[in-house]
């Protein structure tokens, strides 16, 4: 591992460092002899954020950079409290002998390609969500995962947050009822013009357009299909569905204590905003999972109005009451219940009717608890793991599972269909013309290994 000589700070700096340290990461610096080399790959948007909750710990090192953008890995660099070295190509980053895990912050077309490499290569690994952009590669990273013996965090961090962690128990231990409905909400007003319409062109760099591409299959050049806009294009990403909808599908898995759903249909489409999405401004995917559960994925970018009476990122509907999930926040409203029958109303009879409704009483107590999803925390549990070989909070297969069910209510969505899921063997039972979906042949040379 990478220790703390040459360029890297000195312990003495690193001691008064420590006083400006968070409490999450305070009591992990003291005393740290050895330092985890960390390699980093992609530092776009959400690469940044994730340098940040790596730099929050003090027995990390930043020790190699890689984007195709140099003042990315500039600003990376001035803010790692290090010199760490600086690659184009992901491939020479894995070859640095003192990087011991790497950070995968990529398109979402990039992830399995570059994870796969890295394992084999025998870096441990930390790859943001989603997952994978096909189920097909999904299933290849937890084989890699498992033969390689890495260890794997997937940037899926609700995992490792304190509050939602007691949030998941409650609901899987009864605390709610039975839960009938679970929806999400991933609510932004873009009209009119989203991420805008600007005209294909030819690439300021043919080879780093070439770089972008990757696997993907080659098209015109067009701004809006790199860097952060990738996520509005199906050839890079599963659009919001796959980026906000499978924290939210995970976070419902993890209540509900279900691996995978056995249904899905969507519906939507670019109904308002007009710019060169591919992706929906408008769209719900509805799962059923084992319970049974109607699990839901409501994206509405064309408008902003609260979809539930608390303005929630989700909501769990139990027999007994409702849990509202917030970002730094969760609320159990218990639900009036009786064990009357409900009444068969009439005008000959309204004393029984009123008596119906007086004899519904709450069966729990509200409960609410705030906290922090931190990433650090995620970070945290990743280190850890790297020292005792444990499995991490969201290991290689809970982030496929949840990554998988986003990716089929995509293809749900595409061949505007119901579907019927077999999660043991990754297929539809009902559509064959949908299996076709499951992955898509890379532009040569890539393959998938």
């Amino acid at each position: 591992m990478a220790d703390a000589k040459g360029t890297v700070v000195t312990r003495r700096e690193f001691s008064r460092g420590a006083a400006a340290a968070t409490a999450l990461s305070y009591s992990r610096i003291l005393g740290a002899n050895e330092r985890v080399g960390i390699g980093y790959i992609g530092l776009g948007n959400r690469g940044d954020q994730v340098h940040d909750a790596f730099l929050e710990h003090g027995d990390q090192l930043t020790v190699a950079l890689c984007d195709l953008r140099e003042d990315y890995m500039d600003f990376a660099a001035r803010k790692s409290r290090a010199n760490p070295r600086k690659y184009k190509d992901y491939r020479k980053l894995l070859e640095d002998h003192d990087v011991d895990a790497v950070v995968i912050s990529t398109p979402d077309h990039w992830h399995a390609l570059m994870f796969i490499d890295a394992c084999n290569a025998g870096k441990d690994v930390y790859v943001e969500k989603p997952l994978s952009l096909t189920v097909v590669e999904g299933r290849r990273m937890v084989e890699t995962a498992e033969r390689t013996k890495r260890v794997v965090q997937v940037g899926i961090h609700r995992r490792s947050s304190p509050f939602l962690k007691e949030a998941a128990e409650l609901v899987r231990s009864g605390g709610i009822g039975q839960v009938t409905v679970a929806k999400s909400y991933h609510i932004l007003n873009e009209w009119p013009n989203g991420i805008g319409n600007p005209p294909d062109e030819p690439p300021p760099s043919e080879e780093e357009w070439e770089m972008w591409l990757g696997p993907a299959p080659r098209v015109p050049y067009n701004r809006n299909r790199t860097y952060y806009n990738f996520r509005w294009f199906y050839h890079y990403s599963g659009g919001q569905l796959t980026n906000f909808g499978v924290h939210y599908i995970d976070m419902i898995r993890w209540c509900l204590g279900q691996d995978a759903p056995r249904a899905v249909t969507a519906l939507g489409g670019k109904y308002a905003v007009r710019d060169n999405r591919e992706i929906p401004d408008t769209l719900e995917v509805l799962w059923e999972f084992d319970g049974p559960t109607l699990v839901v994925f409501a994206q509405y970018n064309a408008n902003a109005a609260p979809g539930n009476v608390q303005n929630a990122e989700m909501e769990l509907r139990g027999t007994l009451g409702t849990m509202y999930i917030h970002g730094n926040r969760w609320e159990v409203v218990p639900e009036p219940v009786t064990e009357m029958a409900r009444f068969a109303r009439t005008p000959l009879d309204r004393r029984s009717e009123r008596a119906y409704g007086a004899s519904k009483q709450p069966r729990i107590e509200p409960r609410s608890r705030t906290g922090s999803q931190d990433t650090a925390f995620h970070v945290r549990n990743f280190l850890d793991c790297i020292k005792t070989r444990g499995k991490c909070n969201c290991d290689t297969l809970t982030g496929h599972l949840s990554t998988a069910a986003t990716i089929i209510g995509n293809i749900a969505h595409k061949t505007k269909s119901y579907l019927e899921w077999d999660a043991r063997n990754e297929r539809f039972t009902n559509n064959e013309t949908a299996n076709r979906f499951l992955h898509y042949r890379y532009r040569p040379p890539y393959r998938l290994s």
